[in-house]
């Protein structure tokens, strides 16, 4: 680089187009859009910065959609990415949604129909938040926003005998049907823990696709990868997770399945 060259602000996208050529497509994972100051999982973003990132996305000439379009779209998925939103928290009508609609983007809201109107009672720090209730999750669907199931409480899958995760994956579906009219084609693991046997019950439910965020050998349409967003990410930020997943390979077998000790310490949920 020539002595003279201004070096790049911190938050400045790179000047290259595309970082890479993606082998998987890019989804995205948010949580609660709301104030972030009190946040021990680093999952919560603010409606400014959740503009700002998606203001970064256009800038790249991206996208967002739901997982379902997404995939739709095949070998033509260039030019979009998935935003997902985890746990169903209620802020993702008042604060997430008009964001959204500002850039014209679409997300898939992953809810826990065994919860309506409940809070976060899985996380054992921070405040407690509260979800969607059935009536909003119906909003939710009827703004146009693709809703998924993330089981029925937010349990660790791996932990459960096979009725109970039959339960979790099969009865959520139903009842997500009942609410919106149309049976969701998409699952969430909870806390991204997934093993075969898991993986195997979200297919055997009717879902079409499954959410982790490390799937390890497990990688398939059961087991999507996907990138954790926080209040920090910005600029170059963004622009390093996106490299990351474009180079990420199939991982050890135990990154597909976290201990729930690691997941009481923290960390995406």
């Amino acid at each position: 680089m020539a002595a003279d060259t201004p070096a790049p602000r911190a938050d400045a996208p790179p000047s290259r187009p595309r970082p890479h050529t993606r082998r998987q497509p890019w989804i995205l994972t948010y949580h609660s859009v709301t104030d972030p100051g009190d946040d021990p999982y680093g999952i919560t973003v603010s409606p400014d910065r959740l503009d700002e990132q998606l203001s970064w996305l256009r800038g790249r000439r991206l996208r967002g959609v739901g997982v379902s379009e997404l995939l739709r779209a095949g070998a033509g998925q260039r030019g979009l990415v998935g935003l997902t939103f985890d746990d169903g928290y209620a802020d993702f009508l008042d604060e997430a949604l008009p964001v959204l609609r500002r850039h014209g983007f679409r997300a898939t809201v992953f809810v826990l129909p065994g919860r309506p109107g409940g809070v976060n009672e899985w996380d054992p720090l921070g405040p407690r938040k509260p979800l969607l209730t059935h009536e909003d999750v119906r909003r939710v669907a009827a703004a146009g926003m693709e809703v998924g199931s993330h089981g029925l409480r937010h349990q660790d899958l791996t932990a459960l005998t096979d009725e109970e995760l039959r339960r979790e994956t099969r009865h959520s579906r139903e009842l997500i049907g009942d609410l919106t009219g149309s049976l969701p084609e998409g699952f969430c693991y909870p806390y991204g823990y997934v093993d075969r046997r898991v993986a195997d019950a979200a297919r055997t439910a009717g879902y079409g696709y499954a959410c982790a965020l490390a799937p390890g050998p497990l990688l398939s349409r059961f087991a999507l990868p996907r990138t954790h967003i926080s209040q920090a990410d910005r600029g170059v930020r963004l622009w390093a997770k996106d490299l990351r997943h474009g180079l990420r390979q199939v991982t050890s077998p135990a990154a597909g399945h976290r201990s729930a000790e690691r997941a009481r310490a923290g960390g995406p949920r």
